[in-house]
């Protein structure tokens, strides 16, 4: 019972400590990762580099969908964060870019690149066979 205590308390306070790191604008990172050329190479893939493009439900470079938005918007709450993304911000660049990131340090602590690149086209519970194509297109562009 002593252990279970002792781990639940360590537990909250990593939270804690996570908590008013990323409310002091000092987000946790796992490291320094450089997610910009895969980013770049998303955007190439996506939109040809398009701010404007508009295919169904998903917008901008990076062809980011309302679900997306919404999904970065939770993440931005349970991190007590006041900031919120809008719709409309698929269209910006930079903007698009900070909704990947968050969604990488989220989902993605690990930095795995090949996740990041298969999560972006198939979502949190993507198959291989259903993400090749894609993966394969972003990853001929990264080398």
């Amino acid at each position: 019972m002593e252990r279970i205590f002792k781990r639940v308390v360590i537990l909250l306070l990593v939270c804690l400590a996570n908590t008013y790191a990323f409310a002091n604008g000092k987000e946790a990172k796992s490291s320094n990762f450089d997610w910009n050329p895969v980013m770049d190479a998303i955007i190439q893939v996506e939109s040809e580099g398009n701010p404007n493009a508009v295919s169904g439900k998903s917008c901008g470079a990076m062809q980011i969908t309302p679900i997306l938005v919404a999904e970065c918007n939770n993440i931005l709450k349970k991190r007590n964060s006041k900031k919120r993304y809008k719709l409309s911000d698929r269209f910006n660049v930079a903007k698009s870019k900070e909704m990947f990131l968050l969604f990488q340090s989220y989902y993605n602590p690990k930095n795995s690149v090949e996740q990041a690149i298969r999560s972006w086209n198939g979502g949190m519970r993507y198959s291989v066979k259903g993400t090749q194509r894609y993966f394969n297109k972003v990853m001929k562009l990264l080398k």
